[in-house]
């Protein structure tokens, strides 16, 4: 049984030089390196690079998922008085702008690098990808049938926004002028502007 410090050991450092190399460009013995262990130990605790790959996806994914879901919940709930897409939408921005920001490695990986996945799990990957990009969809459409943003083009504006906000992944410096909670604020702004049209 592998210590579950270890294995998040082992992701973590995969992760940074996944991120900073590459999934293909990187080798089990790169991993081990930096570990400061022997390249065949690692078995001991991993059975392949690609299932390291996966536990770093699979943990991204689960997260991006509990908080957009979180978020929605608390912005969206109709128990809550008349949901508003905007404020759900908004919401939703900045849950993903916080979990990218709290993990800038493992986030990285998920965006650039799940494409290296095998088939059956890169196709797992790919229907919960596309089940998340649904809950911007939804609150896009519910925002356009209500008359709060213009009508758009909302597989288009969904994918714009994520791409957009994806992109943090590349850039985000933990020491950099602007903090998390700062970053998320703005994306959010720039995204209801995006959809609410110049005249809002």
């Amino acid at each position: 049984m592998v210590e579950p410090s270890r294995r998040r050991a082992i992701e973590d450092v995969a992760s940074e030089l996944f991120r900073a190399h590459g999934y293909a460009a990187t080798s089990v013995r790169d991993i081990a390196r930096a570990l400061d262990i022997q390249g065949p130990s690692l078995y001991a605790h991993v059975t392949s690079k690609e299932d390291v790959l996966w536990a770093i996806v699979e943990r991204a994914a689960a997260r991006f998922e509990a908080a957009a879901d979180a978020a929605i919940a608390v912005n969206g709930d109709s128990r809550l008085g008349a949901p508003d897409p905007g404020v759900a939408l908004a919401a939703l921005v900045r849950a993903h702008v916080r979990v990218i920001t709290d993990d800038v490695g493992a986030a990285a990986v998920f965006v650039h690098e799940w494409r290296a996945l095998g088939d059956v799990r890169r196709q797992a990957i790919l229907a919960r990808r596309d089940a998340y990009e649904g809950r911007f969809r939804d609150l896009i459409r519910e925002g356009m049938a209500g008359g709060q943003f213009e009508m758009t083009d909302v597989a288009l504006a969904s994918a714009t926004i994520l791409g957009a906000l994806n992109g943090l992944a590349a850039w985000y410096d933990p020491t950099g002028r602007l903090a998390p909670d700062r970053i998320a604020d703005q994306m959010a702004d720039l995204v209801l502007r995006m959809l609410q049209g110049a005249s809002r």
